[in-house]
């Protein structure tokens, strides 16, 4: 009996035995982890659900496209009976130049603890049209209904509209209907139904669109030359979609932007009847976006739950073999335990006072934690305080890597790589075939 104590005691204190145990409990610490990160998704997800909610009842992310005019006309055959047919036909005609200027009017709506940015619009559509030959299309101008054209506006979400529209076609006002008459330009939106004069080939169409939507406000380049111009108080905007604009200005005080596009810039044509062209595949905007995301930097942070548990349990190891101070597997586990909890309070703190704040309260309650058990461990100021500054070193590091999105793998890597080359000094010190507190420690010289 004596002999197998002896042998157990003597394994307990093997360096190898200590390693695969640690390498045991990180294993089986990547469980919580991953439930974190789980924890996390599923916030996120309310957050979004919460979003849909109330977009739902504001207003959705928008989408305008036109004004298109259209003109109805008829084909004209005889049947091997001879008998006449007409078969009804439409020609859509884009603007030759369209002017869009526009002001995005920002809100902020609250349900629970979660945030929602909706905005209001007030936007001013010119556009200049210019009718083409029908006789070069092979449409005769007796064929056509003139009197039954129309101004056609896409519109993704009509929950949105919060003014009466008024179309002027060459200043003469039409009252808008709601509905697409035809749904080929998009899957939404009014419909004004206008008279034009066979002998006019050009018309100048205005009106003022007041829009509500949530987050994100696109346009459809639909003229031969579209120029949109948006300027909103709202500091953190996002330029999406199919283009860039060629210049804008973002400060405190909000941004300014504004776009030109060609009709060589997208894959639809200028005139055409009959046919279906996706527009919003080349539609354009700004999102308007939260200057923190507090869910996606916790996601990140806690990816490197892992590292972290590893490289606190190096610490430790170091400290238990250089100094010969013994650490049991459950004061590993408990340190572990702790450093998981950092990503919860993280969580539930960023959601009500932001991610920076979160983050230092976090740091500062998980370190003082660790570093008190460690001293009640250790019986050392000196290892505490060792233990301690290691500690405020690792998580400086990490908040120094969620802050830099665009340099975050090249900091990491020459992180890593002084952490690496700093281990491989210390472990010089090691006899890793020895016995953590007895005689097969290397000494230096």
């Amino acid at each position: 009996m004596q002999t197998f104590q002896e042998f157990s005691e003597k394994l307990s204190r093997s360096i190898s035995v200590k390693i695969a145990i640690i390498g045991f409990l990180i294993l089986i610490l990547l469980i919580p982890a991953f439930m974190i990160q789980e924890l996390i998704s599923e916030r996120q997800k309310t957050r979004n659900e919460v979003v849909q909610e109330v977009s739902d009842k504001w207003g959705r992310e928008q989408t305008v496209t036109g004004p298109i005019i259209s003109i109805p006309y008829y084909e004209q055959y005889v049947t091997n009976e001879q008998e006449i047919i007409k078969s009804p036909k439409t020609l859509f005609i884009l603007p030759e130049k369209l002017d869009i200027d526009g002001q995005i009017n920002p809100e902020i709506r609250y349900r629970g603890i979660y945030k929602v940015i909706v905005y209001n619009s007030a936007i001013h559509f010119n556009g200049i049209f210019h009718l083409p030959d029908l006789n070069e299309l092979g449409i005769p101008a007796e064929q056509v209904y003139w009197d039954k054209a129309s101004i056609l506006l896409g519109i993704s979400d009509l929950r949105g509209i919060q003014k009466e529209i008024k179309v002027s076609v060459n200043d003469q006002l039409y009252d808008v209907n709601p509905g697409l008459k035809y749904t080929t330009i998009a899957n939404a939106g009014v419909t004004s139904d206008i008279k034009l004069n066979p002998g006019v080939r050009d018309y100048n169409v205005q009106f003022d669109l007041n829009l509500s939507g949530s987050e994100n406000l696109y346009f459809s380049p639909v003229g031969k030359t579209t120029t949109v111009n948006i300027n909103s108080p709202w500091s953190t905007p996002s330029f999406t979609g199919s283009f860039l604009p060629d210049d804008h200005s973002v400060g405190n005080n909000g941004f300014k932007a504004n776009w030109t596009i060609f009709d060589l810039n997208r894959n639809f044509p200028q005139v055409w009847n009959n046919q279906t062209y996706n527009m919003n595949d080349t539609a354009f905007g700004v999102n308007l976006l939260f200057p923190v995301d507090e869910y996606q930097k916790s996601m990140r942070s806690a990816k490197y739950a892992v590292m972290f548990i590893a490289l606190t349990f190096l610490i430790y190891l170091f400290v238990e073999i250089i100094n010969k101070k013994r650490i049991h597997p459950i004061q590993y586990l408990l340190v572990s335990l702790a450093l998981l909890l950092f990503y919860t309070l993280l969580l539930s703190l960023s959601e009500q006072i932001g991610f920076n704040w979160a983050y230092l309260i976090s740091a500062v309650a998980i370190i003082g934690l660790i570093t008190v058990y460690s001293h009640s461990i250790f019986k050392s100021g000196k290892l505490t305080r060792i233990t301690s500054m290691a500690l405020i070193v690792l998580y400086a590091f990490l908040f120094t890597i969620l802050q830099l999105e665009d340099y975050a793998l090249l900091f990491g890597s020459i992180g890593l790589f002084i952490i690496l080359g700093f281990v491989m000094y210390l472990s010089k010190r090691i006899n890793w075939y020895g016995q953590i507190n007895g005689e097969g420690q290397n000494k230096e010289k």
